[in-house]
């Protein structure tokens, strides 16, 4: 086989077997090694192969530097980190599973799924709950620093001195932002940015360490309080979506790890699978809790976020997106005094469009899709910009201290520009009375009765401005304020995005599309001398937005559904659509979605639907991770604690094969046992000797295995005597004794497919007589891709 074709090549002894150290194995030493070692002892067998090129080579002279910092990510998004584990998405069909569930009576299946039903409806209720919390608490910080500021801008218009109103207003965006930024960098980092990606990759396979925490939901929900209390160019809808998959992953867990407590409820669902089906609907409920859109919740979930989806999953994420919608609405209803009214769609109020005064014709769709070209364009160039401005922070901007210090800077810049831009704006409309009750516009230099319309942008939570640019009627702004503001906010929101911060890009992306949106048909109604057909710009903000959002994010049918829910106007639907469309095409001509950015530039593991194209003549063979250490059946104890402590052979999956006498070659694959079943039968002293003197109190069952989960206690946490080590354990009764395997000449994409479609952390390779050659795991596939020369593959390095 002619390996070069790949541009670039690594060893394929030196990549570890799913073994990168997470949260549940740490090391004995604390550090991790990449190289394997083959020191065959006991039943232990070491397939080895030959290498091309030493990966070691390539990460000795930053080994110092990573181990000092842990949390660092790759700035080269060329490398694939080994941190990642995966998530054990395929069920053990081991004995005790088997024995349980023929056991089960069919009223006992049917408990189960109603249970299912209940922890979605709890999920959905939950997280309507923490929307509704903080939507009211940025409403009070929000206007209690609109309202301080205002009335000292007001002061000090006529008497000057309007210096110390900018002071005032960069100190308290800064105080709060400072605040948040401290618990985000210090407390839990994973809580940092809207959370989509991490959350995209946890429902893809791989356990993101910390991701789903108590901790993280509580830095998440104060955090974003904290940014969008702060006038940074943020929203904080996004993070929604993180919050509602933390409280899915911990409601059906029936218990918290964080806090040690057990409420004994759910236990058949503690397991990677049935969690992740959750967490898929906590999404979803975030989505519906943010914008009013069950079906969008639902279609965001499927489109952008779950990698494995079935029919029964549909209905219940959409019950747990209907309670979710139901009971932020209900209790915001309740706290603003309209017991009954439930018409409050979600945290962002667009507004409801009156398809009467609103509509569109024929002939607008072709202008429709040329501001779709345009969304995708400044989305492709947001997307580089941040791209590049994420590789400087990884470079320069990780200490957290120096984050802390970069977003108290980003706030105290924003409001800067804010300030000034409000202050040389000669923009003056007439005082609405809608205005004085729900927003806060600025006299400044205008006559009485007047405000500056700019204010009206950036004098406002981001949630408000979109509405005011939606509905305001025409003439509310002129284009120069219309430009400047579209200009100004999207720098702003490009370098905020990314701060040590919890903050979302939908709102801020949604506020420049409605910006650059409405100045669109406002220069449209100039060109045709002030025709009717042009008379609302509002439909155009409408369009903007959503070709912004789009071009960014690249969601296409889920971000329709969410549009049109939101606004209430299905009329809407088909430019939305055609709009999205168009958007995602010409973004993708030029870069990725701002999502898979993030996903790549932090060396994710991450597994798109198809292999790389042009990779077919690669065969198992060529990208399965060798040596592989195998278990007999009935394995010495002391063999078993040395493998699972030594650092150089830190796997997580093992191959338990049929010695074959007198033959030094492994022997036959009959089953694979996972370095977590091995920690939980070593705690429970699970030796063949104990069950013959009968010093077993009983049986081990799938609650001990359940009960360690997720957390599965470290090997050197475990005490293991000198005399113990001498046992044997016996691993039949708990291996998965049919363990997918594929022969060595299979082509990639097969085992891709195969590998994807079923959700796989181990894929075994063998030979025409069943003895395993190799294991395929998920570092060994994603490390191969489309770059501009062709297939590539990615560098494996400890990060």
């Amino acid at each position: 086989m002619n390996m070069a074709n790949i541009t670039k090549k690594v060893s394929w002894s030196s990549r570890g077997d799913d073994s990168a150290r997470g949260e549940a194995t740490p090391l004995l030493n604390g550090t991790e090694e990449v190289r394997y070692t083959r020191q065959p002892s006991g039943g232990l067998f070491h397939i080895s192969r030959l290498s091309t090129v030493d990966l070691e080579e390539e990460i000795t002279s930053e080994e110092d530097s990573v181990r000092t910092r842990p949390n660092m990510i790759p700035h080269n998004e060329k490398l694939l980190s080994l941190k990642y584990e995966s998530l054990d998405y395929d069920n053990i069909e081991n004995q005790l599973f088997l024995e349980e569930e023929r056991r089960m009576s069919h009223m006992g299946f049917r408990c189960l799924e109603i249970s299912r039903w209940v922890i979605c409806g709890l999920i959905g209720f939950l997280t309507g709950l923490i929307a509704c919390f903080i939507d009211i608490v940025v409403e009070k910080l929000a206007g209690i620093k609109y309202i301080v500021v205002k009335q000292n801008i007001e002061k000090f218009t006529e008497v000057g001195g309007l210096s110390i109103s900018l002071i005032l207003w960069a100190v308290l965006n800064s105080s709060l932002v400072m605040v948040g930024a401290i618990i985000v960098a210090f407390f839990e980092p994973i809580a940092a940015g809207s959370g989509i990606p991490q959350i995209k990759c946890y429902l893809n396979g791989v356990k993101i360490p910390r991701v789903v925490r108590l901790k993280t939901l509580m830095v998440k929900v104060f955090g974003v309080i904290c940014s969008v209390a702060g006038g940074l160019a943020v929203g904080k809808e996004g993070p929604m979506i993180h919050s509602g998959a933390v409280v899915a992953a911990g409601v059906s867990q029936g218990r918290s790890t964080s806090l040690k407590k057990d409420f004994k409820i759910f236990e058949y669902f503690r397991r990677d699978t049935e969690k992740r089906d959750f967490v898929s609907a906590g999404a979803a409920a975030g989505v519906s809790a943010a914008f009013g859109a069950p079906v969008g919740g639902v279609l965001f979930s499927l489109e952008e976020g779950a990698s494995f989806w079935n029919q029964m999953l549909t209905w219940r994420i959409f019950f747990a997106s209907m309670i979710s919608t139901f009971t932020l609405n209900f209790f915001l209803s309740i706290y603003n005094n309209k017991t009954g009214d439930l018409s409050n769609p979600g945290l962002i109020n667009f507004g409801r469009f009156d398809s009467d005064s609103v509509a569109y014709n024929l002939y607008e769709i072709p202008l429709f899709i040329i501001m779709g070209a345009i969304g995708g364009l400044l989305g492709a160039l947001f997307n580089f910009l941040n791209y590049w401005l994420t590789i400087f922070r990884i470079r320069y901007v990780h200490r957290p201290c120096l984050q802390v210090i970069e977003a108290m800077l980003v706030a105290a810049v924003t409001a800067t520009v804010s300030f000034t831009m409000i202050y040389f704006s000669n923009d003056c409309q007439p005082l609405g009375q809608d205005q004085t009750k729900d927003d806060y516009p600025l006299q400044l230099f205008c006559a009485d009765g007047e405000y500056n319309s700019m204010a009206t942008a950036f004098f406002n939570t981001p949630e408000r401005s979109v509405r005011s640019l939606f509905h305001n009627p025409p003439g509310s702004y002129n284009p120069l304020t219309l430009g400047l503001f579209t200009l100004t906010y999207f720098f702003l929101a490009c370098w905020t995005y990314g701060l040590t911060v919890s903050a979302g890009v939908f709102i801020p992306s949604l506020l420049i599309g409605a910006a650059w949106g409405r100045l669109f048909g406002i220069l449209l109604s100039y060109f045709t001398s002030g025709s009717s057909i042009w008379a609302d710009p509002g439909k155009y903000a409408l369009i903007g937005a959503a070709a912004q959002l789009g071009g960014i994010v690249r969601m296409t049918l889920s971000l329709t559904v969410i549009m049109v829910e939101a606004t209430g106007n299905v009329t809407f639907g088909l430019p939305i659509m055609l709009v999205l469309m168009t958007a995602k095409i010409v973004g993708d001509y030029f870069a990725e979605g701002l999502y898979d950015i993030h996903i790549k530039l932090q060396s994710v593991p991450f597994l798109h639907y198809e292999a790389p194209a042009t990779s077919h003549w690669l065969t198992a063979r060529e990208v399965m991770s060798s040596p592989v250490t195998c278990f007999n059946k009935v394995e010495k104890v002391g063999t078993i604690v040395n493998t699972l402590s030594n650092t150089s052979t830190n796997h997580n999956g093992f191959p338990v094969v049929i010695q074959i006498p007198d033959s030094d070659e492994p022997g036959m694959v009959c089953g694979l046992i996972l370095r977590s079943q091995l920690i939980v039968l070593l705690k429970h002293k699970v030796f063949v000797e104990r069950a013959r003197t009968r010093l077993s109190q009983r049986k081990l069952q799938l609650k001990d295995f359940r009960d360690a989960y997720p957390r599965f206690p470290p090997i050197q946490s475990i005490h293991v005597s000198q005399d113990e080590r001498e046992c044997m354990m016996d691993l039949s009764e708990f291996m998965n004794p049919t363990p997918y395997t594929v022969p060595q000449e299979t082509s990639l994409p097969r085992v891709f497919k195969l590998f994807r479609a079923l959700g796989l952390r181990h894929l075994l390779v063998v030979d025409s007589e069943n003895r395993v050659v190799g294991l395929v795991t998920r570092k060994d596939l994603a490390r191969y891709h489309m770059g501009k020369h062709g297939l590539e593959e990615l560098q494996l390095a400890q990060t």
